[in-house]
């Protein structure tokens, strides 16, 4: 599960502290455009995650559907299908284009490896009954606590883009002057 540690160092600690977005008004544009990009980092590597659980997840159902319909299709030999039903169907939830890569994929990858540490989906078919659906249970719900923390991310990601489109629209900041920056680091 997905703890928030109040005080802690990590990212989502911080980005998901009560205090993260207060007084936002009074920070200059530059400082909530960087507590935006940190929060929009974080949404990153969630989505990313969650990209990771459901692709597990997807494996340990196909290996039971297999089994339940006496299926003689390894689920190696079905391994493209599985894997991009997901991607090419339509889109659900809060999904945002993102423009940044996963900033922790690796420890992402042994985050989830660790969730069941006696389960090799490499070897799926060898599996048990009971070691499927109990790396499904702990897949599924390592899921609904990624989406969960993903979720409350995404609204202070809102919360802060809401209030540099408000100094926009108030004439505080000019597009004008975003070039400028823009110009000058470079």
């Amino acid at each position: 599960m997905i703890e928030v540690r109040p005080g802690g160092r990590r990212r989502i600690d911080r980005v998901l502290s009560p205090d993260y977005t207060s007084g936002i008004e009074q920070h200059a544009l530059g400082e909530v455009r960087a507590l935006r990009d940190e929060a929009a980092q974080e949404e990153t590597d969630l989505s990313y995650l969650r990209r990771v659980l459901h692709a597990r997840i997807d494996i340990v159902r196909a290996e039971q559907r297999r089994r339940r319909e006496d299926g003689s299709r390894s689920v190696v030999e079905q391994l493209v299908a599985i894997l991009s039903d997901n991607a090419v169907g339509p889109a659900m939830g809060s999904g945002r284009y993102q423009t940044t890569e996963p900033s922790r994929a690796e420890a992402h990858r042994r985050h989830v490896e660790a969730l069941v540490s006696d389960v090799d989906l490499s070897d799926v078919m060898s599996l048990s009954d009971e070691k499927l659906d109990r790396a499904l249970s702990a897949y599924t719900a390592e899921e609904d606590s990624v989406s969960q923390r993903r979720r409350e991310v995404q609204q202070v990601v809102d919360r802060l883009n809401a209030e540099i489109a408000r100094r926009y629209r108030e004439g505080a900041a000019s597009v004008d002057d975003l070039l400028a920056e823009e110009r000058d680091r470079r």
